[in-house]
């Protein structure tokens, strides 16, 4: 009887550590942000050379091969410097690529897509965002940029570049930038389960996030100023830049404390990071 009680044991033991490992296992897994590599979310309006740097640096530094596309502007050219290339340029980049099409067959192209095989780094111009779905949702161009994820890479863009990257289109409407859910409603998703909105309080759209959140109450929302990013690595970000990103979790946080003031419905909540904070996107809680 002893030894089958000490055998008992034996298994017990077992069955509850493979238990223990397995819950850690999934508790690591990456659930909203890029398993591998890094993105940059900017809000648009000039950004500070930092942000620039920032980026770079996440690409390898001044030799990496970065791709730069300007196609939500909606300008049929480009020059060398467009949506940002020229800053890079100045701040030392020097492998950079424009890359621009408005046709999706294009962009199924290999030919077209070579410049991304090698690429560490993919940065979106503003303008607005239904173009890059237009232009590249489906196709082996989109494809591609996951590719530079999965190579530990970067992807960063600012003002559509920034709400491009989520998995729920803001403002995606072809008629009207005010319209917050219109005719296009899907990014490209590198960050899953969140809406991105852009020059949150240099054009006071503190209040429009809501009307997603009212139609779409799973997703977290974050608005980003101008001249501020997030920098999102696996299921956190930073935020580093001049100003402020708001944040819709449903729940209020502010440095001095929040026991007493008198906040309104949860539904109608929101609270500002700057330079510094970090955010866990998977707990949507303040980060240590």
């Amino acid at each position: 009887m002893k030894t089958i009680r000490i055998k008992t044991t034996i298994i017990l033991t077992l069955v509850i550590s493979l238990i223990a490992y397995s819950q850690t296992g999934e508790d690591d897994k990456i659930r909203i942000g890029p398993v591998n590599g890094y993105l940059v979310l900017a809000g648009g309006g000039g950004l500070c050379d930092s942000i620039f740097k920032r980026f770079i640096d996440l690409a390898g530094g001044q030799d990496a091969p970065i791709v730069v596309i300007p196609t939500a502007d909606g300008r049929e050219t480009h020059g060398i410097d467009a949506a940002g290339a020229g800053t890079m340029r100045k701040l030392g980049a020097k492998n950079i690529t424009i890359l621009h099409t408005t046709q999706k067959n294009i962009a199924n192209t290999d030919s077209f897509v070579s410049p991304l095989l090698e690429a560490k780094g993919v940065w979106f111009g503003g303008g607005r965002q239904w173009r890059l779905v237009d232009a590249y949702k489906d196709t082996k161009t989109e494809k591609m940029f996951w590719n530079v994820l999965e190579r530990g890479g970067v992807i960063g863009g600012t003002s559509a570049g920034a709400t491009i990257q989520g998995s729920f289109l803001a403002r995606g409407d072809t008629k009207n930038n005010q319209i917050m859910m219109g005719d296009h409603e899907e990014g490209f998703g590198f960050i899953k389960k969140i809406a991105i909105d852009q020059h949150a309080l240099a054009r006071n759209r503190q209040f429009d996030m809501f009307q997603i959140l009212k139609n779409r109450p799973d997703l977290l929302g974050i608005g980003i100023d101008e001249n501020t990013a997030i920098i999102v690595e696996g299921d956190s970000f930073e935020v580093i830049g001049n100003s402020y990103i708001l944040i819709y979790d449903g729940s209020f946080w502010s440095r001095e404390g929040w026991d007493l003031k008198k906040l309104p419905e949860s539904n109608r909540l929101f609270y500002f990071l700057r330079e510094g904070d970090k955010y866990n996107l998977a707990e949507r809680k303040i980060a240590d």
